[in-house]
């Protein structure tokens, strides 16, 4: 109890320290009600009433530009965001319609964006065409995007995607013949208006073409993104049932080294079941979780933890991050009762971008209804939750998700290497934060 109190009160402290903040002219105000602890907000974006998703950035000499795609809106925005207390929205791309345009991924001056069909509980229509696959982009111009190609996936199109830079991209696609949710794409982007396949690898089973069936009770499916080694001989990535290593020397044929099964016992919901793997290369560990996918806890238990990968071919679960807990005295007793999705989702994964900060102590994910949580991983058999942060409740529904309960529902976060921490909620806009919190990261952009 003494712990939660503490936790009020450092919020308490917090919201009379961002008060005094001068606010730039113009900015938009940051909205009142949330609640924080070692956590403080310093800048917001109503994204031009576009509540953004996905999230990348991208610095240009003494310029920091944002790149986001949307729920709701079928696009992608630019944020200027040099200066964090004044995010200015600067441009809205329309997208394809009835089609997802929530994923983007970039390097260099190169950006690649997914298209995917809009489930009908998302605001699609299932009579209406869709586009699937990516679209490749040259953004040399950063506020400028210019588009190169696309490709197409022939079935279902492409979700989170991974430009890590250089020759190729690994796509989380749809692919003919087979079955169970996405697989590993491997693409050679070196010719950007002519992107070329090289390799595909999906879990044993899932090549219905070739006759082989699934486990039953099992979930399936690659949700993305798949992460590279600094060699580029190694890969790691969240491929329900399992987290899985692949021998990547030879990208025409990728080849299992590792695995380590979650489902069953943990959440069975196809790619979903376990969501994101990231790698902490120079620790030989990795951070993996599922994703949150029924309102109030309606399913098995998520989790977030730590996997061991010292013997590539033989990982070990090393230890699980507690549960995040709610404030003192908020109406439900966990977040399971206060509606909507609850459990985790987005880490800070883009640590490819060179002005991203890259993995220390602290794992910053998001966790739905219960915002942002930051976990120091200092000594990885024991993870401990050192801050947090939650919008306030929303005052207007965008979109169809949650159906049932409007609340809070932060889905994506990131962090420059200035130390700033962009938040996004699918009911507000684009928060931005600085962790106040013990083993703050210094600054590494210079």
């Amino acid at each position: 109890m003494r712990q939660v109190q503490c936790a009020v009160l450092v919020a308490a402290m917090a919201v009379a320290a961002v008060a005094a903040l001068p606010r730039p002219a113009g900015a938009d105000p940051i909205p009142q009600g949330w609640k924080a602890h070692n956590m403080k907000p310093v800048g917001y974006s109503d994204m031009g009433g576009r509540p953004p998703f996905k999230l990348a950035i991208k610095r240009v000499g003494d310029r920091w530009y944002l790149y986001t795609g949307h729920l709701w809106h079928d696009g992608w925005s630019i944020v200027d965001v040099t200066d964090p207390t004044n995010p200015r929205h600067v441009k809205f791309i329309p997208g394809m319609p009835n089609s997802w345009n929530i994923q983007v991924t970039l390097h260099d001056n190169l950006m690649i964006t997914a298209l995917q069909r809009k489930a009908p509980a998302w605001g699609g229509d299932a009579k209406l065409p869709a586009s699937d696959g990516i679209i490749i982009w040259d953004i040399s111009d950063p506020l400028n995007p210019k588009e190169l190609s696309r490709w197409s996936s022939g079935q279902g199109g492409t979700h989170r995607n991974s430009y890590p830079g250089g020759r190729y991209a690994y796509l989380s696609s749809g692919y003919p013949g087979y079955a169970g949710g996405n697989l590993l794409v491997i693409m050679d982007v070196s010719d950007p208006k002519n992107p070329k396949e090289v390799g595909k690898w999906a879990q044993p089973g899932m090549n219905k073409a070739a006759g082989e069936t699934m486990r039953p009770n099992t979930p399936y499916g690659f949700h993305g993104p798949a992460v590279v080694s600094p060699d580029g001989r190694t890969l790691v990535m969240a491929f329900s049932p399992s987290l899985v290593t692949l021998d990547i020397s030879d990208p025409s044929k990728p080849q299992e080294i590792g695995r380590l099964d979650f489902s069953p016992p943990f959440i069975n919901a196809g790619s979903q079941s376990l969501h994101s793997a990231l790698p902490l290369w120079d620790r030989n560990l990795v951070v993996v979780s599922s994703e949150a996918s029924n309102e109030r806890c309606n399913e098995g238990l998520n989790f977030a933890g730590l996997v061991d990968i010292k013997d590539l071919k033989r990982p070990r679960l090393m230890s699980l991050f507690p549960l995040p807990q709610p404030p003192a005295g908020e109406p439900y007793k966990n977040f399971c009762e206060k509606g909507g999705r609850f459990g985790p989702h987005n880490v800070n994964h883009e640590v490819h971008l060179p002005d991203v900060e890259k993995p220390g102590d602290l794992i910053y994910l998001t966790y739905f209804n219960a915002g942002l949580r930051v976990f120091d991983i200092k000594d990885p058999i024991s993870p401990k939750e050192t801050g947090w942060f939650i919008p306030p409740q929303p005052l207007k529904r965008y979109g169809p998700q949650p159906p049932n309960d409007l609340v809070q529902q932060s889905e994506d976060v990131l962090v420059d290497t200035r130390g700033y921490i962009y938040l996004d909620d699918k009911h507000w806009g684009l928060f931005i934060l600085r962790y106040t919190g013990p083993d703050q990261p210094k600054p590494t952009a210079k």
